[in-house]
């Protein structure tokens, strides 16, 4: 018999985004596992991962796309923007050139995603704050300009982890229930799941899918 965690009643698409070396793969590790690994590989092309959450009473499958940060990638991980209702823009707050490079990412970002696409921007590695080289309020600065979520983290403490993805998918809600998000657009990155039939039963709708890459 079917348990509740698994009746969704939307699946929204997001996509992990930043230099090499960030921490992204940490973070979604963090969201998914809630634990750290010390010892995070780099990730080569892109990684995924899913988890449930609730917003508004609705239950929300997240389904995450972990982009690699190197050059060398861009171009496989482009393709991953199209279709992306959210977005994690990832810097480090101790290594500067990771936030210097920001501009570059959000321009991709805007480029290749949809103009509902919410950006939350993420200053990993919180903890260490005695090595920080980026201020909290030049980022905040930074995000306010271009309209941006923002929120520092840390995916080795998991503060504030749970929160960014949270607060990306309350502003995509947001966008469904206001109309500004078009749900029958091929692009919008949300698709709408009807719920379990009554007697836990899961249509083919809403069975969980398994881990691992799609592609």
């Amino acid at each position: 018999m079917a348990t509740a965690p698994y009746n969704y009643s939307y699946i929204f698409k997001y996509i992990i985004i930043g230099d090499m070396g960030v921490g992204k793969s940490c973070l979604l590790h963090q969201f998914t596992e809630k634990k750290f690994m010390a010892d995070c590989p780099h990730t080569i092309g892109v990684e995924f991962g899913t988890r449930i959450m609730e917003v508004s009473g609705q239950k929300i499958k997240l389904q995450i796309w972990d982009t690699a940060g190197q050059e060398r990638f861009r171009a496989v991980t482009r393709s991953y923007y199209r279709g992306a209702a959210g977005a994690l823009m990832v810097y480090d707050i101790t290594r500067r050139s990771t936030y210097n490079h920001l501009g570059s990412w959000l321009t991709d970002a805007r480029n290749l995603t949809n103009p509902n696409t919410v950006i939350i921007l993420i200053g990993n590695k919180a903890d260490l704050e005695a090595q920080r080289d980026v201020t909290y309020e030049e980022a905040k600065q930074f995000a306010e300009e271009n309209g941006l979520l923002f929120l520092e983290a840390s995916a080795k403490t998991g503060e504030n982890v749970e929160d960014a993805f949270l607060e990306a998918a309350k502003k995509i809600y947001q966008n469904i229930q206001d109309g500004s998000l078009d749900l029958n657009a091929a692009e919008s990155g949300v698709q709408h799941k009807p719920s379990a039939p009554q007697g836990g039963r899961l249509t083919s709708e809403t069975q969980p899918q398994r881990e691992g890459c799609g592609c």
